[in-house]
């Protein structure tokens, strides 16, 4: 698998399952824009010790065998998450973000139900040549998801969503049509897609050298093992970089703004 085929599937699997991403994509280009996207997010679970094979380093492999070089690592300060990207020799191709759920951190209860998905799961998922998965590789009650919910927002959706994209981010320095991330929310708004808000609107500041937006997920039909339920799916989300006093453009993620972003 090439890199062009590799992001290609990515998107076409993440766009199906986050309607809002295919309107969206669709609205810029329809106003003439080329989209570059500035860098894609997965999730996993970090299970130290238990030989599970689906941690960070190991969701990482595919992808750095394809070119992408890790770079750094955050841990958010309250929300059990600790993720680390991934930057590609093409400045073109989108940087990769992955974050894991710090298992042992969560409720005995909790770490029992993860557990149980994972022993549920095919042996080694992150060595399966056929990234991206086109499905989560557990069975899941919607008991069990709203357990989890009630903990923590990223184990809920990993156990619901897998291995899916949970979000690609357009990169708004690209744009032509928009001189800064206020133009295009306010874009977005007028044609009724909704923005997460909280904290405000714009995550960061040109003196972080990075600006970030995201939408709200749209709520999608999850097939848990013994009912249909509508839950919150991905997000499509928007960076706007700026470049350091040596002239050179951010790459990196301001841990404020992860902090942040990755809980959500």
């Amino acid at each position: 698998m090439t890199v062009a085929e590799l992001l290609d599937a990515l998107w076409c699997a993440y766009a199906a399952a986050t309607p809002q991403a295919a309107r969206i994509h669709r609205l810029l280009t329809e106003r003439g824009e080329v989209i570059r996207h500035d860098c894609i997010a997965l999730r996993t679970f970090g299970l130290s010790g238990t030989g599970a094979g689906i941690g960070i380093d190991a969701l990482a492999r595919p992808f750095e065998a394809l070119g992408w070089r890790p770079r750094d690592r955050y841990r958010t300060r309250d929300r059990q998450v600790r993720a680390r990207y991934w930057q590609h020799a093409d400045a073109a191709t989108p940087k990769l973000v992955i974050s894991e759920l710090v298992v042992e951190e969560l409720s005995d209860d909790a770490q029992a139900a993860i557990g149980a998905l994972v022993d549920s799961a095919p042996p080694g998922p992150c060595e399966r040549g056929d990234l991206p998965w086109p499905a989560r590789p557990w069975s899941v009650t919607h008991a069990t998801y709203r357990a989890l919910l009630a903990e923590s927002e990223h184990a809920a959706w990993f156990a619901a969503f897998g291995f899916r994209v949970h979000h690609f981010t357009v990169d708004v320095g690209s744009l032509c049509t928009f001189p800064d991330l206020e133009a295009l929310d306010a874009f977005l708004i007028e044609h009724g897609e909704r923005l997460d808000d909280r904290g405000g609107a714009i995550k960061g500041s040109r003196a972080e050298w990075l600006e970030r937006s995201a939408t709200r997920p749209d709520l999608v039909p999850v097939e848990f093992a013994d009912a249909t339920v509508r839950a919150p799916t991905g997000t499509y989300e928007f960076a706007r970089r700026y470049r350091l006093p040596s002239g050179e453009l951010f790459h990196g993620f301001v841990p404020a703004i992860a902090d942040r972003v990755l809980s959500i």
